[in-house]
């Protein structure tokens, strides 16, 4: 009995899941050990390794891959087109070979019935020879042999009687020509010849008695009666080599044929495709160049097919964009030269403006009041205007492409004092104090110190203009060959899609509004040319009524392309987050399970009350924690979070109760 069918005991089927349990358990950490096992892997990429040039080749190469599956489908319709042809000759073969072994085996069935039905010698029956052999075994004999001489190496005849086998009778011994083992008659064969009176006919292996090799053969049989009116079989076994020959040279000649096709069709395609991507081929080269700046490269036609017309419609199309493209540079060029020419030819009246106007300024206080107020607002706007000559002239050299770059290494903590001492002024009149959070190691990268500086004097300047006397934290993170620094504001925030326009030149969020501190408009765009300049990234995020966080991430030596940022650019403390905390805390499951992987936190960074929300109004505790994220990914460098319906910046509900009044004001420049 086996264990599949014994009856399982009391408590057994309880012990027997536990087993199957335990089983799965350990075959699904055997499973992970070799998903994710360092073992499976290196096999993995040692098998790949030499397998990706000829994958890229086949990616690339258009004309491979149609002469490959051309070959393919050419090879799977010859083998197709063989197999139909190889049945329907085998079967041919079969057929014409058993029907003339049918006739020749009636022909010899009629015979052998024939001379038994014919009268005997006197004297023959019951006559015994001196080996003892009866007259019914040496009539048998004569029967083969007599039957068989008239097909010498076309067929054999044997003749067996129903007790025919080992330890039969030696008169009834089977009979055979050609030394045919008697064996090559199946046993089927002869259960059906003893069944009826008919012919039948199978199938088999003919096998010799002295070491000739056995081949296949048809083998007729039919049962009939000897001189004495006993029962036996005669069967005619009728070798198919000559079948076999004539099928081996088909198919020889299949194959061949086959591979001529199979090859001549590769080649034609190979042909005709060549034709088509040549010309796609020399279009793409030309289009790359085209692309690198040499717009007087043109593809050479000849002809007047597809291809030709293909072709000179795109020579017409790169003459075309060759002429728009030049006069697009000499514009830009006209308006450069421009901007640069009067930028340099303002810089005189202005010296001479200047120096009247401190003239005037220096003796207000022997002026009636409007005259010294008058004289006061001269000097501001000369300020801005002086400001903005430069602006211009940076600008133009942006444009221009003669912005230079000189990298040293430096210590951004450093150029965070001076900017934050530069901007304490304007802070302490708005109100606002200034925070730095993870300057506790050294921030080094090869950078500009003048560009860097004058883009987070740029940074800080706008978030305390527009943090509403709220703190400002300005955060430095280094990780993963990149260095960053954020500076994050509680203020009005930015609204959907201002992210992105907020580096346009000249852009203002509330063209109303008045800006303080003198602005151009041209900070933040500038800013992000010194960003582009040192291949590094400047971002902006942002939420009505929760403030926004512009980040300037630069990569620690120069000319290193940036992977991520060590600051993510969503703050933490942001109104999603924050709410998805709660909800967390809320749940019962917990948050690890389900936070992004982070670097460790910076040493001394560990004080989190550092980043508590500023507020003018009495709001709970929010904190910020200092981890970072290696994979803030630049994505499409802004982020806005909209404000919910019924909040206002600040303090939701209480501080739009409190503050009624309020203007919705949103960044500028």
């Amino acid at each position: 009995m086996t264990l599949g069918s014994t009856a399982p005991k009391p408590g057994e089927p309880g012990v027997r899941t536990e087993r199957a349990a335990g089983q799965g358990r350990k075959f699904s950490r055997m499973g992970r050990v070799l998903q994710g096992g360092p073992v499976p892997r290196l096999l993995m990429r040692w098998v790949r390794r030499p397998l990706l040039p000829a994958v890229r080749l086949w990616r690339r190469n258009l004309q491979l891959r149609v002469v490959a599956g051309t070959l393919l489908m050419s090879i799977g319709v010859v083998l197709l087109l063989g197999f139909v042809v190889m049945g329907q000759v085998r079967n041919g073969l079969l057929d014409a070979k058993s029907g003339a072994a049918q006739t020749q085996a009636a022909g010899g069935f009629a015979a052998a019935q024939e001379k038994a039905n014919e009268p005997l010698a006197p004297g023959d029956r019951g006559q015994d020879g001196a080996d003892g052999v009866t007259a019914n075994t040496s009539w048998r004999t004569e029967l083969v042999d007599q039957l068989a001489s008239g097909g010498t190496n076309a067929f054999n005849v044997v003749a067996l009687s129903a007790e025919s086998g080992a330890g039969g009778v030696t008169s009834r011994a089977p009979r055979g020509s050609g030394s045919v083992d008697a064996a090559s008659v199946p046993q089927r064969l002869r259960d059906d010849v003893n069944k009826g009176p008919g012919a039948f006919q199978t199938y088999s292996l003919i096998r010799y008695s002295y070491g000739k090799e056995s081949q296949s053969g048809l083998v007729v049989g039919k049962r009939l009666y000897d001189i004495d009116h006993n029962p036996y079989e005669l069967y005619y076994l009728f070798p198919l080599t000559q079948e076999e020959k004539s099928l081996s040279l088909v198919m020889t000649t299949l194959a061949t044929a086959g591979l001529f096709v199979v090859v001549l069709l590769g080649a034609i395609a190979w042909f005709v495709v060549r034709q088509v991507v040549t010309p796609v081929r020399m279009a793409a080269g030309i289009a790359e160049r085209l692309s690198a700046g040499r717009l007087q490269e043109r593809m050479k036609v000849t002809g007047e097919d597809d291809i030709a017309r293909l072709g000179e419609a795109f020579n017409k199309m790169a003459q075309s964009l060759q002429l728009k493209i030049q006069q697009l540079e000499e514009l830009s060029r006209m308006q450069r030269r421009f901007v640069s020419d009067v930028s340099h030819e303002l810089r005189t009246p202005l010296t001479t403006v200047r120096m009247a106007a401190d003239v005037i300024h220096e003796a207000r206080a022997d002026f009636d009041p409007i005259t010294a107020r008058s004289a006061e607002l001269l000097g501001d706007q000369l300020d801005r205007f002086e400001s903005l000559l430069s602006d211009l002239l940076e600008i133009s050299r942006f444009d221009a492409g003669a912005a230079a770059l000189e990298a040293e290494p430096i210590d951004l903590r450093a150029v965070v004092r001076r900017v934050i001492g530069g901007a304490e002024p304007l802070a302490e009149r708005k109100g606002t104090r200034i925070r730095v959070v993870g300057d506790e190691q050294p921030v080094i990268a090869e950078a500009d110190a003048r560009r860097v500086e004058r883009v987070l004097r740029n940074l800080v300047v706008n978030a305390v203009e527009h943090g509403e006397g709220r703190d400002v934290v300005v955060r430095l993170g280094v990780a993963q060959g990149a260095v960053a620094v954020a500076v994050r504001d509680y203020g009005v925030g930015l609204k959907p899609g201002e992210a992105t326009r907020v580096f346009n030149r000249f852009w203002r969020a509330d063209p109303a509004r008045a800006r303080t501190t003198g602005g151009t408009g041209l900070g933040l765009s500038i800013a992000v040319e010194d960003a582009r300049l040192h291949g590094g990234w400047l971002q902006a995020w942002g939420e009505p009524g929760g403030g926004s966080q512009f980040r300037l991430t630069l990569p620690r030596t120069a000319d290193e392309p940036l992977r991520g940022s060590p600051i993510p650019l969503e703050p933490e403390d942001s109104r999603r987050n924050r709410e998805n905390r709660e909800r967390a805390e809320a749940s019962p499951v917990t948050v690890s399970d389900h936070r992004l992987m982070a670097v460790p936190n910076q040493p001394g960074s560990t004080d989190r009350s550092q980043l508590a929300v500023p507020a003018r109004v009495p709001m709970a505790p929010r904190t910020a924690p200092a981890s970072v994220h290696p994979a803030a990914l630049p994505g499409n460098g802004a982020r806005v979070v909209a404000r919910q319906a019924g909040e206002r910046p600040g303090g939701g509900a209480d501080y739009e109760a409190q503050n009624p009044d309020r203007e919705d004001t949103t960044r500028g420049h």
